[in-house]
């Protein structure tokens, strides 16, 4: 069955291994938590890991994510994606190409693409990717992108062009009205879901989405 995005606004975790260690967090407890709170989506990225603890912490996470019903994306890597059975992969500006990647998972799969300003945007739609990310939208401290916050404006832009969008930098639960009114349909969240209780922050993310997109859908 080819892996999709939800078709609502969707909280979208991306465990961060670096993150973990930096926290002394057990990136397959974090994993569980997110998927108890009611997260369908989420990202693994392990730039610091060798490819053969990528693969099989990968393998872990997604045997996880099947089990719920969700979904895992790796994060740079499509060997490890395909190894590794997940749904698909996110890319850089700096990484391969969306119909690299394409080729390489050999079958349908779900591949976001990084965009920081506009020109980047215009250039990711023309590859067809499933979804892109925008941002940084606030400043940021967990990844370096050289760019400073793009606002909500950049959000709307993007929005626009008529293609998924998944909001990414800086984004707490504070934001979420105002993300999904600027037309993202994903918010992905590093920081602001490792709290003392993961999986409470992610049920709080996923009812205030469900508000919002009440509300939404009642005011179009």
């Amino acid at each position: 069955m080819k892996p999709e995005l939800p078709r609502t606004p969707f909280l979208y975790p991306i465990i961060d291994t670096g993150v973990c260690r930096s926290r002394q967090l057990d990136p397959v407890a974090l994993c569980d938590a997110y998927l108890a709170g009611g997260a369908r989506v989420l990202q693994l990225r392990a730039k610091e890991r060798s490819s053969g603890e990528f693969l099989s912490l990968a393998e872990l996470l997604v045997q996880r994510a099947n089990r719920a019903g969700a979904i895992l994306i790796v994060n740079d890597r499509a060997d490890i994606a395909r190894l590794s059975g997940a749904a698909g992969v996110h890319v850089g500006q700096d990484d391969l190409s969306v119909a690299d990647v394409r080729t390489l998972l050999a079958e349908p799969a779900i591949v976001g693409l990084s965009t920081h300003d506009d020109g980047q945007v215009g250039s990711a739609i023309d590859q067809n990717p499933t979804y892109v990310a925008v941002g940084p939208v606030h400043g940021t401290s967990t990844k370096e992108t050289g760019y400073t916050g793009r606002g909500l404006d950049f959000v709307r832009r993007a929005a626009a062009r008529g293609r998924p969008v998944v909001a990414i930098g800086g984004l707490t639960l504070d934001h979420v009205a105002e993300i999904v009114g600027a037309g993202a349909m994903g918010i992905a969240v590093i920081t602001d879901l490792l709290t003392d209780d993961p999986e409470a922050r992610t049920r709080a993310f996923i009812a205030r989405l469900a508000d919002v997109t009440r509300r939404e859908s009642r005011n179009p």
